[in-house]
């Protein structure tokens, strides 16, 4: 095995002692996983590559002219505050554990400039790259490979500048939502952005995966409104939408970046929402006529008017103080862009079963209706700009579109696994479609779930630490669940949601080549048609497939005479 070199050496103490020690992450430190990787730092190296390693630093000091300047942004496993830099932004504790592969090195730029040297230094020494925004990816994917890999945390690429007399923002890959909904805030209270709900989940990925959130009946998705980007490709050039072609700027929004680069920025165009908005939630059990409002709730959200977001959640409750009987809540959780009394003519002529009554309704500002789907006070939007999220918990997720009403009796039967003990703390998501959603092109960008869906289901299971170490059932319990729903979802093929990444539905080679027709069985779940298009893309843009992951596009071999599917 190659000896460490003396520079390696010196560049590691000169890391230990850097004044940078992650100030943004010392009060979440992890003292047990810190100690951990102290007392394992020689087995972690060799077992993961102290070669790659060790070439991968010395290249950023050859190919930085001043490689102070990005030394103080590199974390190793020596490092004191590796462990908290990494999981600082890991949202599934599931790929917290001692045996989910870890990176051999973080870095955290804080100039795009910077990364194009990043990745040839670790195409240069064999290392995969994941790039991490916000750190929401189901499966982890942002910050684990099976090989050996870096991470580009793009956190302190966050900057966000909007121009609200032109209607449009310019925001860093490592912005969140949050901050994008707090500085529009700032400038406007009728200017808003049709992305999600979170205000922890980063830009880089929301946006390049297909995001939606309460606007998305009325505007479409977060990527519906991106209208220029930055990124960096494997050349590393950093290509805008004029130099990198309509075909790449159409494949980055929606088929996510990992496949085609790092992408480094992105300008949206702001919609206009009204002064007053009015949200209400209301709580419905089984002796409530829950199923049946589930039921009547399928035919009349999609056609409803567009200016209408109402969504259902559905979990297990205790349906007597002492817990020992239980039932099904349904959640309906609405943000209406109007006020209180246009909202009640308007239920009370589609969907008078659910009983809204002026009560449970409240007028405010689009931005507080915000706050109050994520659960925040709504008299300060200062808690928009907390990048830590403190309820990271364990858990799996699937998705589903459904484009006939599912009959009462197979809503009865999702109760059914719910009363099992796995079942305890999972849910059902139900996201109305129809308005805008059904009127953009199937192939507008890579996203296809347009017209003819009626909404998108998200199955969820959770469970808590005590159980890490049998998660297995869990996610039993989950792929049971998927596998009951099979004849009330989308077929041929079966629908799903690149955002909420499912490594279930099929997976890419970690090492030697993938085929077009292994990668189709996943492909065509997210993308449908537009697979073929962004196998295209990719072939033009990465063909040696430097980009890539268990679900990353592979590009098509040289033509050899024999069709590569």
């Amino acid at each position: 095995m190659k000896t460490p070199t003396i520079f390696t050496l010196i560049f590691f103490l000169f890391i230990v002692f850097s004044w940078s020690c992650a100030a943004y992450v010392d009060d979440h430190v992890d003292d047990f996983l810190e100690t951990y990787v102290h007392d394992h730092v020689d087995d972690f190296l060799e077992k993961s590559g102290r070669d790659n390693v060790d070439g991968f630093l010395e290249c950023l000091k050859e190919e930085f002219d001043n490689y102070t300047s990005i030394s103080s942004l590199v974390y190793t496993p020596i490092n004191s505050s590796f462990m908290s830099v990494l999981n600082f932004s890991i949202r599934n504790k599931r790929f917290m554990s001692d045996s989910t592969p870890k990176p051999l090195v973080i870095i955290t730029p804080d100039k795009e400039s910077q990364i194009p040297t990043i990745i040839y230094c670790a195409k240069k020494n064999d290392m995969r790259i994941r790039t991490r925004s916000g750190g929401h990816d189901f499966e982890g994917r942002s910050y684990v490979a099976e090989v050996p890999f870096v991470i580009i945390d793009l956190l302190k690429l966050s900057d966000v500048t909007v121009d609200a007399e032109q209607k449009t923002a310019w925001l860093g890959a490592g912005a969140t939502i949050g901050t994008l909904y707090y500085r529009i805030a700032e400038k406007s209270r009728t200017l808003a952005y049709p992305a999600g709900f979170s205000p922890t989940v980063g830009v880089g990925g929301h946006f390049s995966c297909g995001g939606y959130g309460i606007l998305m009946r009325k505007y479409g998705l977060a990527a519906d409104h991106v209208i220029d980007a930055r990124i960096t490709d494997v050349n590393g050039r950093i290509l805008d939408r004029r130099s990198m072609g309509e075909n790449l700027f159409w494949a980055i929004r929606g088929a996510g970046g990992a496949s085609f680069g790092v992408i480094l920025a992105w300008k949206v165009k702001l919609v206009d929402v009204p002064e007053t908005v009015t949200v209400f939630t209301i709580n419905r059990t089984l002796e409530q006529n829950a199923t049946q409002l589930i039921h009547r709730w399928q035919y009349v959200l999609p056609k409803a008017d567009p200016n209408l977001f109402l969504r259902v959640v559905a979990r297990r409750d205790n349906s007597s103080q002492d817990g020992r009987n239980v039932t099904i809540r349904a959640t309906f959780n609405s943000v209406f862009l109007g006020g209180i009394d246009r909202l009640l003519a308007l239920m009370h002529e589609i969907f008078p079963e659910l009983g809204l009554v002026r009560e449970d309704c409240t007028e405010m500002s689009w931005i507080q209706s915000i706050l109050y789907n994520t659960a925040l006070p709504i008299n300060s939007t200062e808690p928009l700009l907390n990048r830590f999220q403190d309820n990271v918990g364990y858990y799996k997720g699937k998705s589903d579109y459904v484009q006939k009403p599912i009959p009462i009796s197979g809503l009865e039967g999702i109760w059914r696994l719910f009363y099992e003990p796995e079942g305890a703390k999972a849910e059902i998501l139900l996201t109305p479609y129809g308005g805008r959603m059904a009127e953009i092109s199937s192939s507008a960008i890579p996203f296809p779930h347009r017209a003819g869906n009626l909404y998108k289901l998200h199955h969820m299971v959770y469970w808590e630490g005590k159980d890490a170490q049998n998660e297995d059932k869990y996610i039993s319990w989950v792929r049971r669940l998927y596998s009951y729903m099979a004849p009330y979802v989308s077929k041929y093929p079966r629908g799903a949601f690149f955002c909420y990444r499912d490594l279930d539905i099929g997976v890419n080679n970690n090492e030697g080549e993938t085929s077009i027709g292994q990668a189709r069985v996943w492909g065509t779940k997210f993308f449908k048609k537009n697979f073929d298009r962004l196998v295209h893309v990719k072939t033009r843009v990465d063909p040696k497939n430097f980009f890539r992951e268990e679900q990353s596009i592979p590009p098509r071999r040289q033509w050899t005479g024999k069709d590569d599917i």
